[in-house]
């Protein structure tokens, strides 16, 4: 009983470690961000946030993976009682502009790891690749035929990736000018094939 005790405890710990280094990652970068900060935030000292995670590296690892729980890779497959793949990307949008630290530390990162030194540069190239033959395969199930003016499903995928990224990017710079949701709306309309009704 002890010992299952002592697992919940350490499994909180590490969950509240990971959101503390979540949220730093997001104000500072990886770069700025150090365990040091991570340990303040969560009442800790260094030397205890190391019994947990060994590195930085590895702090980053961890909270990518985090953030991926709830995220595009996650809930895409679980996406089957929604209409369509459209329609679930529109109601996720909506879900992320009610988090913003979450979608600002994934922009942060992201934008970091273009370098090529970055710790994070293999898990966002992983990702967008995973990301964009998955939802290729989603618009090819859900849409049928190729969509509308020449595109495949595959650019599709490329081009709504892109969208969500860089409506994300304004509405964190420009919240009240950018309506995330509507203008993701707006977006998914030139996706999906025209059904002949005006």
């Amino acid at each position: 009983m002890r010992r299952a005790q002592g697992r919940v405890g350490h499994e909180v710990r590490r969950r509240a470690i990971l959101e503390a280094a979540l949220e730093v990652f997001a104000e500072r970068g990886y770069q700025g961000a150090t365990i040091a900060i991570v340990a303040e935030r969560v009442g800790l000292s260094q030397q205890g946030v190391l019994h947990y995670f060994p590195n930085k590296q590895t702090l980053l690892a961890n909270v990518l993976e985090l953030r991926d729980q709830n995220d595009l890779d996650v809930l895409l497959a679980t996406a089957q009682g929604h209409a369509t793949t459209l329609d679930f990307l529109a109601e996720l949008v909506e879900r992320n502009a009610e988090r913003p630290g979450i979608v600002q530390s994934f922009t942060v990162l992201a934008a970091e790891s273009v370098t090529e030194d970055h710790p994070a540069r293999e898990y966002f190239v992983d990702r967008y690749a995973q990301a964009r033959e998955r939802l290729t395969a989603l618009l090819e199930r859900d849409l049928g035929g190729d969509p509308p003016h020449g595109v495949s499903h595959r650019d599709a995928a490329v081009l709504l990736i892109a969208a969500l990224d860089g409506l994300q990017q304004q509405w964190l710079l420009s919240p009240d000018d950018v309506d995330m949701p509507a203008l993701l709306r707006k977006f998914l309309q030139l996706i999906r094939p025209d059904d002949g009704s005006d």
